[in-house]
């Protein structure tokens, strides 16, 4: 399948999501980021921060990453993002195009328990995403250093699914900050070596 290179200036609430759940505590991380910003870098984090997306069935646009950029700028009022066109499955009828955005793992249809649902219970648009802690938590650890950033699809989400026996969600969401410290020290564990990115046994300072 051709691979396409050009840019489509879209609306964001018109992006399809390719995944069932996002964290809204990486959310507002974003969106205070975004506050920070002066127009002139606002303008120009636009203009650099692509979304990429697979071309599907009604020539919609089903993004296959940045769901928490995507609701972080729609809810600091941003209505128009950027896509790149990575492939075009646009010919493909609904469940067949589903199945090969789950061959191509491009797609992550589990909730926000580790469950995977039907295709057909992805939110239509960013606004539906439902929260996950856990990734939430995930995305924090990679950020303070537990893991390295790695190419496997939906890697933080592996990584919510590791922490989410091990830490309660009433611990991530009433001391984000307690569950975080918790969450790097079983980063470094012998018993997260089969992760993507892990970085092994460095101390945490």
């Amino acid at each position: 399948m051709a691979i396409y290179q050009h840019l489509v200036e879209v609306e964001i609430r018109a992006l399809r999501p390719t995944q069932v759940t996002v964290g809204l505590v990486e959310v507002n991380k974003k969106r205070q980021d975004w506050k920070a910003l002066g127009r002139k870098e606002r303008n120009k984090r636009l203009k650099e921060q692509w979304f990429p997306s697979v071309l599907g069935p009604k020539d919609r646009y089903y993004i296959v990453d940045h769901h928490h950029l995507g609701l972080a700028l729609l809810e600091e009022g941003i209505e128009h993002a950027w896509v790149t066109v990575l492939h075009d499955y646009s010919w493909l009828d609904t469940d067949r195009f589903w199945r090969v955005m789950d061959f191509h793992q491009l797609t992550h249809p589990y909730d926000e328990a580790g469950n995977r649902l039907n295709f057909s219970d992805i939110p239509k648009d960013v606004t539906a995403l439902r929260n996950d802690p856990y990734r939430s938590l995930a995305g924090f650890v990679r950020s303070h250093g537990g893991y390295a950033k790695d190419s496997t699809p939906f890697s933080e989400f592996l990584w919510a699914d590791y922490f989410r026996p091990e830490i309660s969600a009433d611990d991530i969401n009433n001391n984000f900050d307690k569950a975080l410290d918790r969450a790097l020290k079983l980063a470094r564990s012998d018993d997260a070596r089969y992760l993507p990115g892990w970085s092994g046994k460095t101390p945490i300072k």
